[in-house]
């Protein structure tokens, strides 16, 4: 095959895969510069949400990753979904077909677990003025220090300013681990599983993402509620749902070799 052949040939971009029979389409959504329909493609019940696209490596952009997002996210309004891992494609329709026969019971599995959940995110930030002041208020060994340095030269004070910025970088620590273990005790019990990820910034507290069964939906909101009545002078909260399971779901699909 001539790299003019590969570089024009076409696969099926495989999203998620949801318990459906075909046919159906769900509009113009696939990824790429196209436009190309989704749709399905099904087997025994179980389906995959693809979309016509050329055989090539996506790089992992933020246009890339909205649109195969999107496609996800349009089709479960209706349906349970499991996420395919990013830029998965398939050579046609009968390699898709051959996938959804070889991992029937995986998938089929899988979404019988899934049903009826909902991933629910939650980031808590601390305000940083606010914690900085709290920290001051409630060590007195800190605030004795600053105070004792402002009658000092700056000359004279290089190491001592270190060891204050130390005291205090370990004071925000154990602010951010208290008040971690507060919320995820308070929200784990109505989860029926927690994904921890990579908090950034020095006053993020918690990133997390929440598995949550639609009959505990209402009593979780209710609970992040109260934190923001609670501490909302203190720290921000970011309250995301309900999105498809990326934390929890992330199927690794191999092709038949090409």
């Amino acid at each position: 095959m001539s790299a003019q052949d590969t570089a024009i040939k076409e696969g099926r971009y495989i999203y998620c895969i949801i318990a459906a029979e075909g046919p159906r389409a769900f509009g113009p959504l696939g990824i790429g510069e196209r436009g190309d329909e989704i749709y399905v493609i099904s087997f025994n019940g179980i389906a995959a949400l693809v979309s016509n696209t050329l055989v090539r490596n996506y790089s992992v952009s933020r246009e890339n990753m909205i649109a195969h997002e999107k496609a996800i996210e349009e089709v479960m309004k209706e349906y349970t979904v499991l996420p395919v891992r990013f830029a998965t494609i398939a050579d046609d329709e009968d390699e898709v077909k051959s996938i959804l026969e070889r991992e029937y019971d995986r998938f089929k599995d899988l979404l019988d677990k899934m049903k009826d959940k909902k991933e629910l995110g939650l980031k808590a930030i601390f305000k940083e003025d606010l914690i900085y002041n709290d920290i001051l208020a409630k060590h007195n060994d800190i605030r004795n220090l600053k105070e004792k340095l402002k009658l000092l030269p700056p000359a004279k004070t290089y190491y001592k300013r270190m060891e204050i910025g130390k005291m205090v970088e370990e004071a925000l620590e154990s602010e951010k681990e208290a008040h971690r273990g507060y919320i995820l005790d308070a929200l784990s019990p109505l989860a029926e599983d927690v994904k921890i990820n990579n908090a950034y910034g020095e006053n993020m507290i918690l990133n997390a993402a929440f598995l949550v069964d639609k009959t505990r939906e209402a009593e979780f909101d209710q609970r992040v509620q109260e934190f923001g009545a609670k501490y909302g002078d203190r720290i921000k909260f970011k309250y995301t749902g309900t999105l498809p399971p990326f934390n929890f779901v992330n199927l690794v699909i191999k092709p038949e070799a090409r």
